[in-house]
């Protein structure tokens, strides 16, 4: 695929995420309509996810028609050229009224996370990337941090509640003797995108899908920093441990964690 087609398909991704984040913001506003329920602990699920999904696969296979579509609803195909998409992410914030959650839109081409594209329309940030083209926060380029020791640093990490207990406080365990300052947000897409934008140093979780984090990795590494292999084995439809990482940290906390960087 040329640059060009790939900036096109970038640029479509783009007003179909601002789309999708009108949506979000009117239905996040009409509280009395609001309701949800839990597709497990603590996994809530609302109306407004499936509507917001059913207009991005409408918007980009109709853009697209030859693409295939993997969200985190309703499923889809993986082939070739595939879109995945997570029509809310922080979707426990949404339900309870707290504006920090985003539509996440990535394409992975022949394999490889090649676009990415992340909306918080509360805030009205919308951050972009695509392969050999650098990463921009409403339109500014962004970069990571320059930080190179860990008990400096800040980390961003979620736990999955489906993952074992022990993993999580494992890991925990870990950064903690390093040092490391802690938050967590409640997304794992707007977690990544902070990395690429330089307001924390780097993100770990035990688990992610595919749909929370691949538009973040590519925001990563187009703004300079470091992440593992995410898409290994079946990582694309099963999911996998996700590090993304401002260069300076990288190569320790990918010992620390016991996961390989990309090159």
């Amino acid at each position: 695929m040329t640059q060009d087609s790939l900036q096109h398909r970038l640029l479509i991704a783009c007003a179909v995420a601002r789309e999708a984040g009108v949506l979000q913001k009117r239905r996040f506003l009409d509280r009395d309509a609001m309701s949800f329920k839990f597709k497990g602990p603590h996994d809530y699920l609302t109306a407004t996810d499936g509507e917001v999904e059913k207009l991005v696969r409408e918007r980009l296979l109709g853009a697209f028609p030859g693409d295939t579509f993997l969200g985190e609803e309703d499923g889809g195909q993986v082939s070739d050229r595939t879109w995945v998409v997570d029509p809310i992410d922080g979707t426990s914030n949404f339900a309870r009224g707290i504006a920090h959650f985003c539509v996440s839109i990535a394409f992975v081409l022949n394999g490889v996370a090649s676009i990415g594209v992340i909306y918080a329309p509360m805030s009205d940030e919308l951050f972009a990337a695509a392969t050999g083209m650098g990463a921009t926060l409403n339109g500014e380029k962004i970069k990571t941090t320059k930080v190179t020791q860990l008990d400096q640093s800040l980390l961003e990490m979620g736990r999955a509640s489906r993952q074992p207990q022990a993993a999580y406080l494992s890991v925990l365990e870990k950064v903690m003797s390093k040092g490391v300052a802690l938050r967590g947000g409640g997304s794992g897409a707007l977690a990544v995108a902070n990395v690429a934008a330089g307001r924390v140093d780097a993100c770990m979780e035990t688990h992610m899908y595919s749909w929370d984090c691949l538009a973040g990795l590519v925001l990563v590494k187009e703004a300079g920093g470091r992440v593992n292999d995410f898409l290994a084995g079946d990582g694309l439809l099963k999911g996998n441990a996700i590090l993304a990482s401002a260069a300076g940290i990288a190569d320790e906390l990918s010992e620390l964690f016991n996961l390989p960087l990309l090159a």
